[in-house]
């Protein structure tokens, strides 16, 4: 199942009529080439059939990108621009668009060769306003060839969040667990979003499990885990029964996402689902996530909405984490302090059950889930995948819908520590920078539930612009502020 969005940007020059039109035309081909020689030619379509000076060129050009495959957009200024034509171009193209300018080459040639896209770009920006439409703009949106053709490729990852939430459908099994309600968030968000959602009952769940049975994909399915696990399958005889749940939800998938591209899932694993079933879907879970089918646990919609977001960004597997314990002082001291430049408020352990894929796992050993194991037999909590998570660069990172069913983010870089955790689950010892502060005036001022989304590598950068092209306010987006900066809720008196 192909569930990562690809995107082709259409890139479509635009000429105001009173300035040259070969300055759109030759800027156009010089960026082009400039993508082309640096980065995948794939990744973009030249508009050849006009430059935009009118609305009759505008429609030319729309058909032909629509015609040439392109589901996003870039609007080049290789002069000032039309400022009507290139929004209505914005306006009327569906898909994730942007704008940027073409700078001026050279001093020798500053009479008939400068095209004021600079300019430009003030008048563009003012009627995309007009207009209400959104479009990413660059922090620093003219350049040259090579600086424009570095913009596009910016985008991308952005485009395919954009694109990716407008076909996504999530499917959800289950109400939250009683005493969850952190996880519990109002949904209209996810219609504004674009995003469709099913929820169904653990009980349609159960049925579909039971009528796999048998099924005579579950040995190959199960062949699969044995390599996967090596020495760390600790509990063989219930790889029959994960086999057997990773194709009921294969299979639910491929009936139930109807005309969606793409698919992400939350379910729960307790109270009953444990009893019911037999075991815990951490490791099916693991799995799916590593195929590129996000799944949150404890049916946390904005939770697998969120790692959706950051798989497409990152281009990489992502997991959903408690943001769990402290790191205990001792720990610190021998393992930390004078090591790394973090304080022991920096740190703290993100984990969860044994959701974490086995190739973001440093170690791992496919068992019985402890929590779980104090409160019922050992052989019904079977299927968690644990492991400390591997040291690296990490973006801790998730989008909520508020009580009051508005947008919130927030996004932080940092890392993962090569530090032993000694302790069970899928789990890490990580350190944000001023994590301390962020935590009281981000995270608990905020209203954020405790699961937190991981990328692997630092993606704050097109995180950000994501969220603020889908609506979020900026003013909603929390970071960890560096020491200095204050939080308008924080005590100026420490």
């Amino acid at each position: 199942m192909n569930n990562m969005p690809e995107v082709k940007v259409g890139i479509v020059a635009v000429s105001r009529d009173c300035f040259p039109e070969s300055l759109s035309v030759n800027r156009r081909k010089a960026l082009v080439e400039a993508y082309t020689k640096k980065y995948d030619a794939k990744d973009i379509y030249e508009c050849p059939v006009c430059i935009v000076e009118s609305e009759i060129h505008m429609v030319q050009a729309l058909e032909d990108i629509k015609k040439a495959g392109c589901n996003a957009l870039c609007v080049y200024l290789g002069n000032f621009g039309p400022e009507i034509s290139e929004t209505l171009l914005a306006k009327h193209f569906e898909g994730p668009k942007m704008f940027i300018a073409a700078a001026e080459e050279t001093q020798d040639n500053l009479c008939q060769g400068r095209g004021d896209a600079y300019c430009g770009m003030l008048n563009a920006s003012y009627n995309l306003q007009l207009r209400n439409v959104k479009a990413y703009i660059p922090e620093y949106p003219v350049g040259d060839a090579e600086d424009c053709a570095d913009m596009i490729h910016n985008f991308l990852p952005i485009a395919r969040a954009i694109e990716g939430l407008s076909n996504l459908k999530i499917i959800s099994f289950g109400p939250r667990p009683t005493n969850f309600l952190a996880c519990n968030a109002p949904i209209k968000q996810l219609y504004n979003l674009g995003v469709e959602i099913e929820e169904n009952s653990e009980l349609d769940l159960f049925e579909a499990f039971n009528k796999h049975e048998g099924d005579e994909r579950i040995p190959a399915i199960v062949k699969e885990m044995e390599e996967e696990l090596g020495a760390g399958n600790k509990k063989p005889e219930i790889l029959p029964k994960l086999a057997q749940y990773e194709l009921t939800l294969k299979d639910w998938i491929r009936d139930h996402r109807g005309y969606r591209k793409y698919v992400t899932l939350t379910g729960k694993c307790w109270p009953a689902f444990q009893t019911q079933f037999g075991f815990v879907p951490c490791y099916v879970n693991s799995r799916l996530t590593a195929q590129g089918i996000p799944v949150s646990c404890e049916v946390d919609i904005y939770g697998t909405l969120s790692e959706f977001i950051g798989q497409v960004v990152s281009d990489d597997i992502v997991t959903l984490l408690d943001i769990n314990n402290s790191v205990p002082k001792d720990m610190y001291k021998e393992s930390i302090e004078g090591k790394f430049n973090y304080t022991l408020k920096d740190t703290f352990m993100g984990f969860h059950c044994g959701n974490t894929a086995s190739s973001k796992l440093s170690f791992c050993e496919m068992k019985y889930q402890m929590i779980m194991a104090r409160s019922l037999p050992i052989e019904v909590t079977n299927g968690t995948l644990e492991g400390d998570i591997k040291p690296g660069d990490i973006t801790f990172y998730r989008l909520q819908s508020t009580a009051d069913n508005k947008l919130r983010a927030y996004i932080a870089h940092g890392e993962v520590l090569p530090v032993a955790t000694r302790s069970f689950g899928a789990i890490g010892v990580f350190a944000i920078p001023e994590m301390g502060r962020f935590y009281r005036h981000v995270l608990i001022e905020g209203g954020f539930p405790h699961h937190g989304a991981v990328a692997f590598g630092h993606h704050g950068k097109a995180l950000f612009e994501v969220f603020k092209y889908i609506g979020v306010p900026v003013e909603e987006i929390g970071y960890n502020q560096p020491a200095g900066v204050r939080y308008p809720t924080e005590n100026p008196w420490g």
